[in-house]
């Protein structure tokens, strides 16, 4: 790890002047995933800008919305009542990641950028488009069980991690960020960007732009919501596929949905495709497979990673009948 400069300030506008200042100063909160990511070589800082002591901590219900502030730890996020009332799949995605150790660390803004689990992208001896852009990418024609197919390029086909930024997509939630040109509100949908030519940028943010919250609308869709992972082991694991489904019904006809998906996508994946097999139809078997075939038609699997394709069908049909009580 190279030596770096340290601030901690107490104001938004100083921790985003400290930060835009030097292009290589970044911001840290938690710090789970980049104090890794620096001690392992695939990111490097010359000044961490500490933003702990900046008032973005709470979590308010007002308006018709949840305000959850960047700083809220996940732990405190997944058993809020608001939370948990207003968006269950939140609540439910945060307490399917990490460790109870993890979970009482890591901020909610700091969770929406962590970067991939890559192996290729984590051990700064391999090539990776990502850290080094025009350095190649191994996963393509070697170890990819974990990587994507859906979303990907010939760049990058590297899975996002997060949970919780799956669950924030199937409710519609906004991020909101402070900059050095203002103060912007960014939908969940246009955060995260697939890799394309350039896998090195993974979100909407401009240099020196801080996370300092995210809304979540308060919908009768979004409180019916649930969150699936399936995962290689029980506990602190990443998804090999996730499934967030937010569904208004009418009687047994879905009236409006979300589906969105992690573990198989270069970004939280949402499929319009798979909504519209649904939309304004019964919730039935026949209706639920066609939303799992619209939802892959795109995929593009490789040599390892091929089985998603048939997993995240398998685990959309028994979510949704789950969550829409189809026998």
């Amino acid at each position: 790890m190279r030596a770096f400069e340290y601030a901690r300030p107490t104001s938004v506008d100083d921790a985003v002047r400290l930060v835009a200042e030097r292009p290589d100063a970044g911001f840290i909160a938690g710090g789970t995933d980049l104090l890794n990511l620096m001690k392992d070589g695939a990111r490097a800082h010359d000044r961490l800008i500490d933003v702990n002591a900046l008032p973005l901590a709470d979590v308010v219900e007002r308006d018709g919305v949840v305000r959850i502030g960047a700083l809220a730890r996940m732990r405190e996020v997944a058993e809020h009542p608001a939370v948990r009332r207003a968006a269950p799949v939140v609540s439910e995605a945060l307490l399917n990641s990490a460790s109870p150790q993890v979970r009482n660390m890591a901020a909610i803004g700091g969770n929406l950028l962590q970067r991939t689990r890559c192996g290729y992208f984590r051990d700064a001896g391999s090539p990776c488009n990502k850290r080094v852009p025009g350095s190649g990418c191994p996963a393509l024609e070697g170890q990819n069980r974990a990587h994507a197919i859906l979303g990907v390029s010939d760049q990058c086909i590297a899975v996002h991690p997060s949970d919780l930024a799956v669950s924030l997509l199937a409710v519609d939630a906004t991020v909101l960020t402070q900059g050095p040109e203002g103060a912007r509100r960014i939908p969940m949908g246009e955060f995260h960007v697939v890799p394309g030519a350039t896998p090195d940028r993974e979100n909407a943010l401009e240099h020196g732009e801080l996370i300092v919250g995210v809304e979540i609308p308060i919908t009768p869709m979004a409180a019916t919501s649930r969150y699936l992972k399936l995962r290689d082991r029980a506990t602190f694991e990443f998804a090999v596929v996730a499934v967030a489904a937010a569904l208004e019904m009418n009687g047994n006809v879905v009236r409006d949905v979300r589906l969105t998906f992690g573990g198989v996508a270069t970004k939280p994946w949402r499929s319009p495709e798979a909504e519209a097999a649904l939309r304004g139809r019964p919730l039935t078997g026949d209706t639920i497979a066609a939303a799992g075939q619209a939802l892959v038609r795109g995929a593009v699997t490789r040599e390892h990673n091929a089985f998603k394709a048939d997993l995240v069908q398998r685990a959309l049909d028994g979510h949704l009948r789950d969550l829409g009580g189809v026998q």
